[in-house]
């Protein structure tokens, strides 16, 4: 398979796994003991620590959701490409300092022609990845220490994104597995993510 990049796409990539990396550790710093005390006594490992663990958990099941969208559509003869949004990106950032976030980086936009079982196939792809994610990261939490806190973030996130992306509303992908699946067809993938990212909220939590 011929993946190809667009001109700016990796560009757009990077950014946005950096960006929200950094909205993450804020809105985490913000969220943790340290917010008690004042911030230039923030420990730099600290921020270090959250930072590294951001990268490789928001970041990747971010990187990895939107490039199971693009290679999915690509499997299926289309023309696919990553476009960050650098406004959301910005309030992203601007929100996690504010100690709330609402992550909305970008998205692939892809054109030709699929049957609605492709067009299901390309929305479902990012969520099911997530999930995968979920599974790769849960042997990390019975390791302790940094390793054991970037799995134990890793699983949260994970579910999270996976519940939160299939949400059947607006350009979320749980809207696209609707219109192309039907009511039925989209209720068995939500079921699967919703369920996930409670558990993954409930029984697992946050680290830090």
């Amino acid at each position: 398979m011929n993946v190809q990049f667009y001109p700016g796409e990796r560009r757009d990539i990077v950014a946005a796994w950096g960006l929200l990396s950094v909205a993450f550790t804020f809105f985490i710093i913000r969220a943790s003991p340290y917010t008690l005390i004042p911030r230039p006594t923030v420990p730099l490992s600290y921020l270090a620590t959250v930072f590294g663990s951001t990268l490789a958990t928001v970041g990747v099941g971010f990187l990895a959701h939107e490039l199971a969208h693009k290679l999915t559509a690509v499997r299926f003869g289309q023309d696919a490409v990553f476009r960050a949004d650098y406004t959301m990106l910005g309030l992203a950032v601007v929100g996690g300092l504010a100690g709330f976030l609402f992550a909305a980086p970008g998205a692939v936009h892809h054109r030709g022609y699929i049957t609605p079982r492709e067009h299901g196939l390309i929305a479902v792809a990012g969520p099911v990845v997530n999930l995968a994610l979920v599974v790769g990261f849960f042997p990390l939490l019975f390791a302790g220490g940094v390793l054991g806190a970037t799995g134990q973030l890793g699983v949260t996130i994970n579910g999270l994104l996976a519940g939160f992306n299939m949400i059947p509303f607006g350009p979320l992908d749980g809207a696209t597995v609707r219109r192309q699946w039907g009511t039925a067809g989209f209720a068995a993938v939500f079921i699967v993510c919703a369920g996930t990212a409670v558990a993954s909220l409930l029984f697992v939590g946050f680290p830090f």
